[in-house]
Order: structure tokens, then C-alpha cells, then sequence
């Protein structure tokens, strides 16, 4: 793993980790999807490392947006009586 942004990826999934069974009790639906984006952009920073610029480049606009994705989810996600801040 030699890319800062790859371990800083794989702290930030952490905290919504810790929330997002919550979620699924809810919403199983939203929680999948979530789930989904959650494990695109830690996947999608480690497939960039090591290809070629243009490649990378694909691969990091690809977990940019799965993380808007994850934003975006958790903003409509239930409420569960947690901060949505530490989505």
C-alpha cells in the first residue's frame, strides 16, 4: 500500500463502518448501495496505483465519484440517531 490516499481511504471507511449496520436494519436497500460505494472507492485508489497515468487517472475520478455516491446515500440514508456528521 504506497499510496497516502489509499491508507487515508481506508481510515475514513472506518467510522461509516461503525454506523451503517444501523442503516441496514432500516433500509437494507440503502445499506448495500452504500456499502457498495463505500468498497469502490477504497478498491478503485489501490487498482490505481501502479497503472499508468491514464489508467489512474480513470481509476481516482471513478472513486471521487463513488464517494459522492456514499455522500449522497448517507444524506437520504434513515434517521438512526446518529450524527450524520460522522457519515
Amino acid at each position: 500500500m504506497g499510496l497516502i490516499i489509499q491508507q487515508r481511504a481506508l481510515e475514513a471507511a472506518r467510522g461509516p463502518r461503525k454506523v451503517v449496520p444501523l442503516v441496514k436494519k432500516r433500509d437494507r436497500s440503502l445499506f448495500d448501495q452504500i456499502h457498495r460505494a463505500m468498497n469502490s472507492v477504497v478498491l478503485n485508489i489501490a487498482e490505481a496505483d501502479g497503472n499508468d497515468l491514464g489508467t489512474a487517472k480513470a481509476r481516482f475520478a471513478s472513486a471521487c465519484g463513488s464517494a459522492k455516491e456514499m455522500r449522497a446515500d448517507s444524506s437520504s440514508a434513515p434517521p438512526t440517531g446518529i450524527s450524520r456528521a460522522r457519515l
